[in-house]
């Protein structure tokens, strides 16, 4: 591709980046993300073919990033108790959650989540599925059960749940409870969330 076209392609993908994460893929419209773009209005149809593939590349480039956190947080506790593993993970998972930069991508999950368009399957196949899976093998390695037991997806929700609370938000900064993140304030909220889940998930274990 020749430098003026990867130019304006590059322009398209970081406007319908902000623009899908800040109003979601069906209240925009293909003239904003030129205008934004500064590119001609047939230029996404001539890069991407039309909206929705545009939205599917920009969504893969969330997707890609959730993959890449998911294979570092599997190296980070390779050879590890299962305990260690989850404790690494929410490391991993919280310092890139929380970095500068990334609530664009987290918008975009979650406006997907929201209001789904043909691109769900991919974002739960590659990006989120693989995910829970590996969070399930190490509930259930902790509990002693099985990986699909209930009572083990319940636990993982809990660990994302908490995880997700953390991203800084106008209620969470009234409430104290987020703040802008430190190196220092990931580890100690990684520190909190793995000694609360790992003690409940002993306690649901005794139940079983």
């Amino acid at each position: 591709m020749k430098g003026p076209d990867r130019e304006t392609r590059e322009r398209l993908l970081r406007a319908a980046e902000r623009l899908f994460a800040d109003h979601g893929f069906k209240h925009v419209t293909v003239r904003d993300i030129c205008r934004t773009a500064r590119a001609n209005v047939a230029a996404v149809n001539y890069h991407f073919g039309d909206k929705l593939g545009l939205y599917r590349e920009v969504l893969q480039s969330a997707i890609d990033r959730m993959r890449a956190t998911n294979e570092a947080a599997r190296e980070a506790g390779t050879g590890q108790t299962a305990e260690e593993q989850l404790r690494r993970y929410l490391t991993i998972f919280l310092s890139r959650l929380l970095a500068s930069g990334n609530d664009t991508v987290h918008k975009l999950v979650t406006r997907e989540l929201n209001d789904p368009t043909p691109a769900l399957d991919d974002l739960i196949e590659q990006g989120i599925r693989p995910r829970f899976e590996f969070l399930s093998a190490l509930v259930a390695d902790i509990m002693g059960c099985e990986p699909t037991d209930r009572r083990v997806l319940r636990c993982v929700a809990s660990i994302q749940t908490q995880s997700l609370a953390y991203i800084p938000n106008a209620i969470g900064e009234r409430l104290w409870l987020t703040a802008r993140p430190t190196a220092a304030h990931v580890q100690e909220v990684a520190r909190h969330i793995a000694d609360f889940s790992i003690a409940g998930i002993h306690a649901v274990a005794r139940n079983l």
